[in-house]
């Protein structure tokens, strides 16, 4: 084993909280930015419950800015996409010769994001398979699943890559590696664009309800299928069963709130253009037909909007 890494986890949401302390946990160095008062990380840590776990890590080594931090290894970004911009002034000062920058946001144009201002060869994109909730500022609740999926943007993995995936198998985080990471986001977008949205849509309904109720069941698997066609229009190959199994894992989660309808009960932000936008954006520049994606893509635009002027 080579040099361990000296890890920063910018943005301390659900995602940043629970595999950051997971790493944390198993020991590795790592840093989180936070914002607001630091108070009760530091007196109590992070705790992380759910099934199979229940752990706290108890020395929490966290700081108001990228500045406190300095020159890391891996930084890890976990803020929502729509803090995008911010990135600009929060990654600089974590960088050194060959950090690496991993995202592990939702959506598509994320990487390209990072490599536009920070330089392509860091940049490596990260893909959270997990039902996740952070209950109070220093809690986390895993509901199922748990693996990632990591690749490089723009290239096959490498060396670093499988290091990375080594740091968090080390974290009990089941890690797989790909050489296509677009791919892979496409493949998560057939779930993502359609619960996410739905989920907000219909009023906020859970999966379950969501499968329950026969004319949304089949809106969302017409929605699977116009976003697994797109992907092969655009050049990734998709399989149309990659619903059926997106399906079958959604039925073994129960009453599960996505992400973003969490976002949208508590006044947060939503990811439209990354995970509804660019997608719709791509595929009509490769000529593809997605009127269901454009609707949902429009109406929580259009609900955004509303809520941003009320």
């Amino acid at each position: 084993m080579g040099k361990p890494f000296r890890i920063a986890i910018v943005g301390s949401g659900a995602i940043g909280s629970y595999y950051g302390a997971k790493l944390a946990h198993a020991g590795s160095d790592v840093h989180f930015l936070m914002r607001g008062d630091l108070t009760e990380v530091r007196r109590d840590g992070i705790f992380v419950r759910g099934r199979g776990e229940n752990f706290r890590v108890g020395k929490i080594n966290c700081y108001n800015s990228t500045k406190e931090i300095g020159r890391c290894d891996l930084v890890v970004i976990a803020v929502k996409a729509t803090s995008n911009d911010d990135l600009v002034d929060l990654v600089p000062p974590l960088l050194g010769k060959s950090t690496m920058l991993l995202t592990l946001q939702n959506g598509l144009g994320n990487e390209e994001f990072l490599a536009e201002h920070f330089g392509a060869e860091r940049v490596l994109g990260g893909l959270c398979f997990i039902c996740l909730n952070r209950v109070s500022r220093n809690e986390v609740e895993r509901y199922d699943y748990g693996h990632i999926v990591l690749g490089e943007y723009g290239r096959a993995a490498q060396a670093r890559t499988h290091a990375v995936a080594a740091e968090f198998e080390r974290a009990d985080v089941t890690c797989t590696v790909t050489d296509d990471l677009l791919l892979e986001r496409w493949s998560k977008l057939v779930w993502n664009i359609p619960f996410n949205g739905l989920s907000i849509l219909a009023g906020g309904l859970d999966t379950s309800a969501i499968l329950a109720d026969e004319p949304l069941h089949r809106l969302t698997l017409q929605l699977m299928e116009e976003v697994i066609a797109a992907a092969n229009k655009c050049g990734y190959a998709l399989s149309e069963k990659v619903a059926e199994e997106q399906m079958r894992r959604t039925k073994t989660m129960g009453g599960y709130k996505p992400s973003t309808l969490q976002d949208w009960e508590v006044g947060r932000p939503l990811e439209v253009e990354a995970i509804w936008g660019e997608p719709l954006r791509r595929a009509t520049a490769a000529g593809m037909h997605v009127p269901r994606l454009e609707v949902v893509y429009l109406l929580l635009k259009a609900l955004t909007a509303k809520r941003s002027v009320s």
